[in-house]
């Protein structure tokens, strides 16, 4: 694909293009892919039990990681919710659990109400697009790509996107930064440096996870 003079253009092009498919799918048919991304996460990182997971409160159909929480945490796992604190500031977690404290947030999304801010272990993150290079296409407010650029250690980044969302490229800018992992309905797929790489079996996932996990908290020791 040849590069637009304008990528921002172009990307809000995409943007309008894949919301709409995404917002046409069937109650039934986004019930079936939430159940298949459910099997994959919980198939390809058990580790996750014994983690504290940056989820989202859905929006715009996408994928609802809630149901999923529920079962990571049942061994251990915390959840926690992003919270709008500023525009153009990064994104504050604050801890969430069904019947927590809630208060409207941006785009009227609920957020946890005074509960604890903690840094997440790991995130979902729901992408309006992905590309074969792993990188995301977001809603355009930048507010995921800064909140990544300031954790340390990086967390362990779960793109979670229904098939439809996939694009070639959305021309990556300094700025974005790529998924670890992209999962599916479908599949689960590694983010290599040659782009997206389907594993065969979901469970081959905790192998690579593991030590990129392992090595960015021992960069910090």
């Amino acid at each position: 694909m040849d590069k637009p003079d304008d990528i921002r253009e172009f990307r809000k092009l995409q943007r309008a293009t894949l919301l709409a498919q995404r917002l046409a799918v069937t109650t039934d048919q986004r019930r079936q892919w939430n159940d298949a991304i459910n099997h994959q996460l919980i198939t390809g990182f058990p580790f996750l039990q014994q983690s504290t997971i940056g989820i989202y409160w859905p929006y715009k159909g996408e994928y609802d990681p809630r149901f999923v929480m529920r079962e990571f945490r049942k061994g251990g796992a915390v959840s926690v919710l992003p919270i709008v604190v500023q525009k153009a500031a990064p994104l504050v977690f604050r801890k969430w659990w069904p019947g927590a404290p809630i208060t409207k947030g941006a785009f009227g999304l609920p957020i946890p109400d005074g509960t604890a801010a903690l840094q997440p272990d790991a995130l979902f993150i729901p992408p309006v697009g992905f590309d074969l290079e792993g990188y995301r296409l977001g809603y355009g407010g930048g507010y995921f790509d800064r909140t990544l650029a300031a954790l340390a250690p990086q967390p362990l980044k779960i793109g979670v996107a229904f098939e439809l969302s996939r694009m070639e490229t959305i021309f990556p800018q300094p700025h974005d930064i790529p998924m670890d992992f992209i999962v599916t309905e479908a599949a689960v797929y590694h983010v290599s440096p040659g782009g997206l790489s389907r594993l065969q079996d979901p469970r081959d996932a905790s192998a690579i996870a593991e030590p990129v996990r392992s090595r960015r908290a021992g960069s910090l020791a």
